[in-house]
């Protein structure tokens, strides 16, 4: 099974420049490789920060790229993003409970999507009502490997401006993941930053932007930007065995 990772597209209005970049310029190449190359791809899912502003008109533009590839995209909440707005645009998207969450049933394994939105904080949530969602999501997987796609990375990267960003409360999040034991993975976004490692036993990616990125920087208590080459992961998993490639992908001159 083949999934491709994008993350933090950070869309603006349409004219406008985020850091002297063109953030919508930059996701249509993303797309486009992964199209050139990945088509095979069984998800192609963007973990969050879909806007920089969470207007609508974003969104509209998102829905207009997205309408021009024929890969099987898959968006996620991340805090910069407005769940309502975003709802208006994709409707389809939106669970009855309101959030924006689902699953993928592939043949290797159950891709879980978690709405980590806590809408007007720069930190993630996961509320009772999404624990226990997510609790479900895993029960039904039962035996079956379960990959999850969240924004905010829910573990320390030991980087002190980024570890107070991430998920408020983890804790309930991996006593959930424990429970269960089918998590193969997690997958997150939200740092700019491409950092692998374990949180409590369970492998974690967090991914660049395919905007801009933020400085490795393991003493500020403050985020600084940089601009090292955007990216997207492709992850082949097949059993008990899994691989993830990094591919820097070529912007352009001007995006």
């Amino acid at each position: 099974m083949k999934i491709v990772h994008v993350s933090d597209a950070h869309l603006v209005p349409a004219g406008e420049r985020l850091l002297g970049l063109d953030p919508l310029a930059r996701l249509e190449v993303c797309l486009a490789d992964i199209e050139r190359h990945h088509a095979d791809a069984a998800a192609v899912v963007i973990t969050g920060d879909l806007s920089e502003t969470g207007a609508p008109d974003t969104y509209r533009a998102l829905r207009t790229a997205l309408s021009r590839t024929r890969l099987p995209v898959r968006l996620l909440m991340g805090n910069h993003d407005n769940r309502e707005a975003y709802a208006e645009v994709f409707p389809e998207s939106a669970a009855p409970d309101g959030y924006i969450h689902g699953v993928f049933d592939g043949p290797d394994g159950r891709l879980i999507f978690l709405d980590t939105l806590d809408q007007g904080a720069v930190t993630g949530r996961l509320c009772a009502t999404r624990l226990a969602w997510l609790s479900e999501r895993l029960a039904e997987a039962k035996d079956r490997s379960a990959f999850l796609f969240m924004h905010h990375p829910p573990g320390r990267v030991h980087l002190p401006a980024l570890d107070s960003i991430g998920l408020s409360e983890p804790q309930a999040f991996f006593e959930v993941v424990e429970r269960h034991g089918n998590v193969r993975h997690i997958f997150a976004g939200h740092l700019h930053r491409l950092i692998t490692g374990r949180w409590q036993g369970v492998p974690f990616t967090i991914l660049r932007s395919t905007n801009h990125q933020t400085a490795l920087d393991f003493v500020s208590e403050k985020t600084s930007n940089s601009f090292e080459p955007a990216l997207y992961s492709i992850v082949l998993a097949k059993g008990e065995d899994m691989v993830i490639h990094f591919h820097e992908f070529p912007t352009g001159q001007g995006a």
